[in-house]
């Protein structure tokens, strides 16, 4: 094989193929017609070749990219499906399948990715297309890059989509501007302090996390048989408006919004899980508080690691960060209008990622005029994922009424 052929892993790239790592990234996709195989495998075999990460092996050491040549229709499965012996279960059947895709490795004599066609009605779709690839490949962001290049806008079949524009929160109020150059010096003054006090402890924070400081071992806490346990998917969608209102009234970001709902949704369900633990399911008034005192759980968080100090440190690091911390989240942004993958209109996209230590795995995803809260669970430690898609929505709307109810 050339050298030029070959290319470097990236470091994080390098983390996600160490020993005892095996992170691997799912993408469901909802059609919202049956999906004709022949055009996916004729699109594919058209286009595998032009993108690198997709059309290349791992070398044996683990640290390069190989080019090779792609046989499409190994990496393309069409499951024979019954419709009449599904019924109204696709739902159950799309998340079982998945399910127990995430105890089949990849293999990786091959470029490390599948894809499954299921042509099964579900709640919100006609079909689901499952895109499955080694977390090394490239993270949310290059996925969605990678989907949006394959399709065009539903409304126009040659416009290319359309994602949206991040504008950058202002520092200073209009009012503070008017104010004066004193003013508003000491501000800016005041702004880049607090952000440097704020770097420090969140340094501070991330070091206590690797070498002892844990989440409190709750209904949510996973561990390290987490990484090798089977994982379940579900999603909700729910409306973008209702959450550009609550931003828009509260004067804050999208992420804020998005991290609120989840902290409400998840004290929503410690506080169900705690009360059958006390033996008191059903007899707990409404706003009674189940939840112990001191309870501590946060996100894990992704760091750009050195590679001076090696991959099996790097990889020990980051694997530690994830088993002190309770749930992973992630929000990326998707195309503002519906999309169609030649002549398939899509209707949500819910990502997600299989083989790491937590139980729990939050993505928004952004889509047209929905959000999709797509969660991920080990099913040993999280009994029932429909339970957090249905706090998530619970507390969205719980949100949205009390600032209605308030005039807004």
């Amino acid at each position: 094989m050339a050298k030029e052929e070959e290319e470097p892993l990236s470091p994080m790239a390098r983390i996600f193929q160490s020993s005892g790592t095996d992170y691997c990234t799912v993408i469901i996709v909802g059609f919202k017609t049956k999906i004709n195989p022949d055009v996916i495998l004729d699109d594919l075999k058209q286009n595998v070749s032009k993108h690198p990460r997709i059309s290349s092996i791992l070398a044996e050491d683990g640290a390069r990219w190989i080019k090779t040549l792609v046989n499409v229709e190994d990496h393309v499965f069409v499951p024979d499906i019954d419709p009449d012996e599904i019924g109204d279960q696709g739902n159950k059947f799309v998340e079982d399948y998945i399910s127990r895709l995430t105890m089949l490795p990849l293999d990786r004599s091959r470029p490390l990715w599948d894809i499954h066609i299921l042509n099964v009605k579900t709640s919100d779709a006609e079909a689901a297309g499952l895109i499955r690839s080694h977390h090394s490949l490239g993270d949310g962001m290059s996925r969605m890059s990678l989907i949006l290049a394959c399709t065009h806008k539903s409304s126009d079949p040659e416009a290319l989509p359309t994602i949206p524009i991040l504008k950058r929160r202002e520092n200073v109020s209009h009012g503070l501007r008017n104010t004066g150059w004193f003013l508003s010096s000491m501000f800016a003054i005041y702004a880049t302090v607090r952000l440097i006090w704020n770097t420090i402890v969140d340094l501070l924070l991330l070091l206590a996390t690797v070498l002892f400081l844990k989440d409190t071992e709750t209904s949510l806490k996973g561990g390290a048989e987490a990484e090798s346990n089977a994982k379940r998917f579900s999603h909700r969608i729910v409306s973008l408006n209702d959450v550009s209102l609550i931003k828009d009234i509260m004067d804050m970001t999208i992420n804020d919004v998005l991290l609120g709902v989840t902290q409400a949704a998840l004290s929503r369900y410690l506080n169900v899980a705690h009360d059958k633990t006390n033996g008191n399911a059903g007899t707990s008034r409404p706003l009674l508080n189940n939840i112990p005192c001191n309870v501590r759980i946060r996100a894990g968080i992704l760091v750009n690691l050195r590679s001076e100090i090696g991959v099996q440190i790097r990889a020990a690091l980051f694997n530690r960060l994830l088993l002190s911390t309770t749930a992973f989240i992630s929000n990326v942004n998707g195309p503002t209008e519906e999309i169609s993958l030649h002549g398939h209109p899509i209707a949500y996209i819910a990502p997600s990622v299989y083989g790491h230590a937590q139980a729990l795995l939050i993505h928004f995803q952004s889509y047209a005029d929905k959000m999709v809260i797509s969660i991920a669970v080990d099913p040993t430690i999280i009994p029932d994922s429909h339970k957090l898609c249905d706090a998530m929505e619970e507390s969205l709307k719980s949100m949205k009424i009390a600032l209605l109810g308030k005039g807004y």
